[in-house]
């Protein structure tokens, strides 16, 4: 049952290398947006950009537009930046105040613990760091959904970012809800994969390190097939690592290549249009005719 687990992990990789492929070419072929003027840089929403301190920080200060991709790899490190571009200043201080109560009372308890070995005490200080971790994230999404809140219809470079912090998220803000369950059962059950194999890699590890260098051993299992089963695990473990990598990247992918695509008109008349042309010898169109080498042939369009 294992192996043909592994052989499933297998093809899903293959079919996340495929979209990964076939997402690019999306992106810079089919979507280049050509259907909008490209010297205009305000309607563009893409997080296919390289990040510049200099255009940062210029945005912050309102002198100049900063791409939702751009912004939120900012804030990431600025805490805040999402807030001061979007110009809700008000969030500021309940950001910053709830990480500062937060870390500030996460190291209190860790210091506690350290003393008084509680488990009460370690409890409150992992309580107090996920929840500012939890509040460092809100930011990041906070920025994001009121990034240029005012324009109307699916904008790509907010679904990217959606997906980024949140999997799923791009789905849902693109209307695509029945794909979430698809990309959650795939991340799930990797992990579950992962923590199996984890668990078992460290106990035939343990086991191997017994056998050898521990003279009274007398297991049931042998050095030998105890090295066989660790590096086995660990090689299962590696696999349903780069399986969860698969699933967070395609689910990504899906939200910036079908934002895109929420664009993409598609007109359902089909037609074709046969008319007689005259061909030169350099097989050129020839409407005046009278050239030497001249040969009446058929042009067909298509229009779709």
């Amino acid at each position: 049952m294992k192996n043909s687990l592994l052989k499933i992990l297998l093809v899903v990789l293959s079919a996340v290398a495929f979209s990964a492929t076939a997402g690019a070419q999306f992106k810079e072929e089919a979507f280049t947006q050509t259907y909008a003027d490209p010297s205009d840089t305000t309607s563009a929403d893409t997080t296919a950009n390289m990040f510049s301190f200099k255009n940062y920080f210029r945005g912050l200060a309102h002198k100049e537009e900063v791409k939702i991709g751009a912004l939120t790899a900012g804030s990431a490190v600025f805490v805040g930046g999402g807030q001061i571009y979007n110009r809700q200043y008000w969030k500021l201080p309940v950001i910053y105040g709830g990480l500062g109560a937060t870390i500030a009372t996460g190291i209190h308890y860790s210091k506690e613990y350290d003393t008084s070995l509680d488990k009460k005490d370690k409890h409150m200080s992992q309580a107090m760091f996920a929840g500012a971790a939890l509040i460092y994230w809100a930011s990041l999404a906070d920025g994001a959904k009121n990034y240029n809140r005012d324009i109307e219809g699916i904008q790509p470079g907010k679904s990217t970012v959606y997906s980024l912090l949140l999997p799923g998220l791009g789905q849902a803000y693109n209307g695509e809800y029945w794909k979430i369950p698809v990309y959650w059962a795939g991340l799930l059950g990797s992990t579950h994969f992962y923590l199996l194999n984890r668990k078992n890699y460290q106990r035939y590890r343990w086991i191997y390190k017994e056998a050898t260098e521990n003279e009274d051993y007398d297991g049931p299992v042998t050095a030998e097939n105890a090295l066989y089963y660790r590096n086995v695990y660990r090689r299962y473990r590696d696999y349903s690592i780069v399986a969860i990598a698969g699933f967070y990247l395609l689910q990504v992918i899906d939200a910036n290549v079908f934002a895109y695509m929420q664009d993409f008109e598609i007109d359902d008349e089909l037609s074709m249009r046969v008319s007689p042309t005259i061909l030169t010898t350099d097989n050129q169109y020839a409407f005046g005719g009278g050239s030497d080498g001249a040969k009446l042939g058929v042009r067909i369009g298509l229009t779709f």
